[in-house]
């Protein structure tokens, strides 16, 4: 049986209190921020396989191919998700979702695998739009285009990063650029895997 830490249970439980009562209150209360973070709350502490399911253009030297793809919803608090995303080997990922003044917002953590912090890191953006409880969309931010400018990566800051999630059945990662770029990761969630070992950064 899965076993959740004290918080893990009061992150899950003040949202799901938080959503009956919306829910109680009728339509018009409804929070699709909150249902899309319960729903991945639900899975915390559990991994999934993934596979690649868009990839277009192929990308040069691309990291993912026959790799195998793991997603690990390792930490819940009342204000943070963190989700490491394990490539073959390489631990160096992690997505985190926090609720912030200004909304729901994604960053990548990025790390060397001595911990250190990689020059392109804590990259991401903030939705502009409340979604819905299956589907958020976290277009780049103005930290994360002076970064990739300042690297040398002027491709990336056209970025819109998606998540999708239907509790118990299936999470999506995604990255599309306006100029056709289009990459998906999905996960099946109905067959959790043995947790990975902790990312780079975090053991």
């Amino acid at each position: 049986m899965k076993r959740l830490n004290l918080s893990t249970c009061s992150f899950v439980g003040s949202l799901l209190l938080l959503a009956s009562v919306q829910k109680a209150l009728g339509s018009e209360a409804s929070d699709p921020v909150t249902d899309f973070l319960t729903a991945i709350a639900s899975h915390c502490e559990q991994a999934f396989a993934g596979r690649i399911i868009a990839d277009e253009p192929p990308a040069e030297n691309d990291p993912f191919v026959g790799k195998a793809l793991v997603m690990h919803v390792r930490e819940c608090s009342s204000t943070e998700l963190r989700i490491p995303f394990h490539v073959g080997d390489d631990r160096s990922r992690t997505w985190v979702l926090s609720r912030t003044e200004s909304g729901l917002q994604l960053k990548h953590d990025h790390r060397h695998q001595d911990g250190s912090e990689d020059a392109v890191t804590w990259y991401g953006g903030t939705i502009t739009n409340v979604g819905s409880a299956m589907r958020q969309e976290f277009p780049v931010d103005a930290h994360s285009i002076d970064m990739f400018r300042r690297e040398g990566l002027t491709a990336s800051v056209t970025n819109t990063w998606a998540m999708e999630i239907e509790a118990g059945e299936r999470f999506m990662y995604e990255l599309a650029r306006p100029n056709g770029r289009l990459f998906r990761a999905e996960f099946d969630l109905t067959r959790p895997v043995p947790p990975p070992p902790a990312p780079w950064g975090h053991e």
